[in-house]
C-alpha cells in the first residue's frame, strides 16, 4: 500500500513493490518515466476534471497543433504566488495552478495502483533541498502545497526524502566499502547537492541522519539554461535587446524586455497572451526601429507561439550539449528565418548559471566541514548533467574524486523507492 514518487520539474516517475522489491512502474509503453508534462484540450468529454492529456501524449497534442494549452514546469510554481491563482485552459475553462499538479499526482497514482492491482495509501515523495532559495518560509509553504495535492488524491500518509539523499542511496548499492559522495542533482528546476556517508554497513540502517553530512542547492538549472539561450539566441531576431529611433536626436531608448522575459519561462509564457497585454504590445510599434521584430513579435503572442519557441531553444541546447552547432528553424513564424547557436555562444549564455552551481557544490563541502581532497566520488544524476561543460567544471572543482554517472532520469525513483521500502517496512 507504498510507493514512492518523483515528482520532477521535467520528468517524473513512480515505484512500487514487487516481489519483495521495489520496481519503477511502466508509465508509458517502454517508458519508466514520463514527461511532466499536462495538455488541456479545448473540446472534449470531462471525466474527472477538464479533458487532459498527460506525458509525451500531452507534447504530440501541442506538438500537432491540437488546440489546447500546454503545462509544463509545473514543479517551479510551487513556493510562488502562482499556486493559488487559476489560469485559463481553454475552452472557457479555468483551473487553479495547484490543481494542475494534483490531476498530474492522481495520473501517476492511478497508473501505479492499476499495475499493482490496489489502492496506494502511503507515499515518499521527493523534494529538492530548496524549493525556493534563502526564504524558509516560502520554502515550507511548497512543501506543504505538494502535501496537499499528494493528500487529495488519496495519500493518507505522505514522507518526504531529499532528492540528492535518494540518489546517494541508489549509488550506495554498488559500493564495497564506506566512502563520502556527493551527490549533484541537477534537474530542470533546481541544483541540489548533498554529502552523504555510504556503504554496506550504512545501508543497514533505517535511520540515516547521522551519515547525511551536508544539504545545499540553488534555483537553477534545466529550464534556466533554456531560458538564457532562448534569450541569447532566438529573441534577438523579435526586438529582445533592440533599441528604438532616436528621436529629436537624443539617444535611443532600448526596448521594453519584460514581455521577452516571460516569453523565455514556461509557466509566464501564457501571461503574454492576456488580450489586454496582446493589446498593449499592438500599441508598442514605436518602440521599435526596426519593424520587423515588432511584427515577429505580435505574430508570436497572437498566434500563441511562444511556447513552441521556448520548446525549440530547449532542443538546441541539448542538440550542442555534447558539442558543435544547431541551427533553430523559426519558419513557424516568418518564412525563411532562422538562428544559429554554437556551443561556445551557449556556454557564453549559461556560463554565469555554471559559476553559481559549482560554487554551491563547494560551499556544500564546507558546510560539511570537510576539504574538497575528501570527497571519494561525485554522483551525477539529473537531465541537466548530460550538459558536458556543467559536469566537467564540477568534477574540475574536486579532481581527487571519483565521477560516476548515474540514471540521469530514473536514479533519484530508485532511492526513493528504496527509502520508501525501508521507511514503510520498518518493524515488519
Amino acid at each position: 500500500m507504498y510507493c514512492a514518487i518523483d515528482f520532477g520539474t521535467s520528468n517524473s516517475a513512480i515505484a512500487i513493490p514487487a516481489e519483495g522489491e521495489m520496481r519503477l512502474v511502466e508509465l508509458e509503453p517502454g517508458q519508466r518515466t514520463m514527461p511532466t508534462a499536462v495538455f488541456y484540450y479545448v473540446e472534449g468529454p470531462e471525466t474527472n476534471g477538464p479533458p487532459r492529456a498527460f506525458g509525451r501524449a500531452a507534447l504530440a497534442a501541442y506538438v500537432d497543433g491540437v488546440d489546447g494549452r500546454l503545462m509544463r514546469s509545473m514543479k517551479s510554481i510551487l513556493g510562488s504566488s502562482l499556486v493559488e491563482q487559476t489560469t485559463d485552459v481553454g475552452g472557457g475553462r479555468g483551473v487553479k495552478y495547484l490543481d494542475i499538479i494534483t490531476g498530474y499526482l492522481l495520473h501517476l497514482k492511478t497508473l501505479a495502483e492499476r499495475q499493482a492491482g490496489h489502492r496506494i495509501e502511503q507515499v515518499v515523495l521527493g523534494r529538492p533541498v530548496f524549493f525556493v532559495d534563502d526564504e524558509p518560509e516560502r520554502d515550507a509553504k511548497a512543501q506543504a502545497a505538494l502535501e496537499s495535492a499528494a493528500r487529495a488524491v488519496g495519500f493518507r500518509e505522505v514522507h518526504f526524502q531529499y532528492e540528492p539523499i535518494a540518489a546517494a542511496f541508489d549509488y550506495e548499492q554498488s559500493v564495497g566499502s564506506e566512502q563520502i559522495v556527493l551527490v549533484a542533482d541537477i534537474g530542470g528546476g533546481t541544483s541540489d547537492f548533498s554529502i552523504v556517508r555510504v556503504g554496506p554497513q550504512q545501508a543497514k540502517r533505517l535511520d540515516r541522519k547521522s551519515d547525511i553530512l551536508a544539504n545545499h542547492g540553488v534555483h537553477i538549472a534545466g529550464t534556466d539554461f533554456d531560458r538564457r539561450v532562448e534569450l541569447a539566441s532566438i529573441l534577438g531576431e523579435f526586438g529582445y535587446g533592440a533599441f528604438g529611433p532616436s528621436i529629436n536626436g537624443a539617444p535611443a531608448r532600448e526596448v521594453p524586455s519584460a514581455v521577452y522575459f516571460d516569453l523565455a519561462t514556461w509557466h509566464l509564457i501564457n501571461t503574454v497572451y492576456n488580450p489586454q497585454r496582446v493589446a498593449e504590445l499592438r500599441q508598442m510599434r514605436t518602440f521599435y526601429a526596426d519593424a520587423r521584430h515588432h511584427q515577429r513579435l505580435m505574430t508570436v503572442v497572437s498566434e500563441r507561439l511562444g511556447h513552441e519557441l521556448a520548446s525549440r531553444a530547449e532542443a538546441a541546447k541539448i542538440s550542442v550539449a555534447e558539442g558543435g552547432h544547431a541551427r533553430i528553424d523559426l519558419g513557424h513564424v516568418e518564412r525563411h528565418l532562422a538562428v544559429m547557436l554554437t556551443e561556445g555562444e551557449a556556454v557564453q549564455a549559461i556560463e554565469g548559471d555554471l559559476a553559481r552551481i559549482v560554487d554551491a557544490a563547494r560551499v556544500t563541502v564546507a558546510q560539511a566541514g570537510l576539504r574538497p581532497e575528501q570527497i571519494d566520488a561525485l554522483y551525477f544524476t539529473g537531465g541537466s548533467t548530460g550538459l558536458r561543460l556543467l559536469a566537467q567544471q564540477i568534477a574540475a572543482a574536486f579532481p581527487q574524486a571519483r565521477a560516476v554517472r548515474g540514471d540521469r532520469f530514473a536514479s533519484v525513483a530508485t532511492g526513493l523507492a528504496l527509502h520508501a521500502q525501508r521507511w514503510f517496512t520498518r518493524g515488519v
